[in-house]
Formats: structure tokens, C-alpha cells, sequence
């Protein structure tokens, strides 16, 4: 779970106007911080498989995210990874 503030700071980084909360780059950001944060969290709680289900499905939440950004616009989807640095 994201802090508020934290939460904030992104969706004031990435929003696309100034009422923009929902938008897939703002989403996008928050659901990479979010498996960013349950990754460091596998390192020390191994067999946490109740949370590791949940990671899979944020990644796959990340990925469709990400699909309907490259077919409707992959200028918008190139800046998305490049500011996230998703794809090496």
C-alpha cells in the first residue's frame, strides 16, 4: 500500500493535466511503485504466496496498461518507459 503523500508525488509527476488522476501514465506509475516496493518485500518474506499472487496480478494489470498505450499511442508509450525505466 502506497502513503498518501507518496501517492500524490506521483500522480503530480506523471498526470498528462492538472485534474489528471487516472490517466494509464499515472497509473502506470503507481502500480510499477507498488510491485517496486512488493519485490523488496519477497527478499526478506520468501514463502509470502498469498502476496505473490497479488504481485502477479498487478503485473498483468501493468502489462494490459501498458498494450493499450503502444496500439492507441507509442509516443506517449515510449515517454511511459523511459521515465519508469520498465524495459531495459
Amino acid at each position: 500500500m502506497l502513503a498518501p503523500e507518496k501517492k500524490a508525488a506521483l500522480i503530480d509527476q506523471h498526470r498528462t493535466h492538472a485534474a489528471d488522476t487516472g490517466s494509464p501514465e499515472v497509473q502506470i506509475a503507481i502500480l510499477s511503485t507498488r510491485i517496486g516496493e512488493l519485490t523488496e518485500h519477497f527478499k526478506t518474506h520468501k514463502k509470502d504466496h498469498a502476496s505473490r499472487r497479488g504481485l502477479l496480478m498487478m503485473v498483468s494489470r501493468r502489462r494490459g496498461l501498458l498494450d493499450y498505450l503502444r496500439k492507441s499511442d507509442t509516443e506517449r508509450y515510449k515517454t511511459v518507459i523511459q521515465k519508469l525505466g520498465i524495459r531495459k
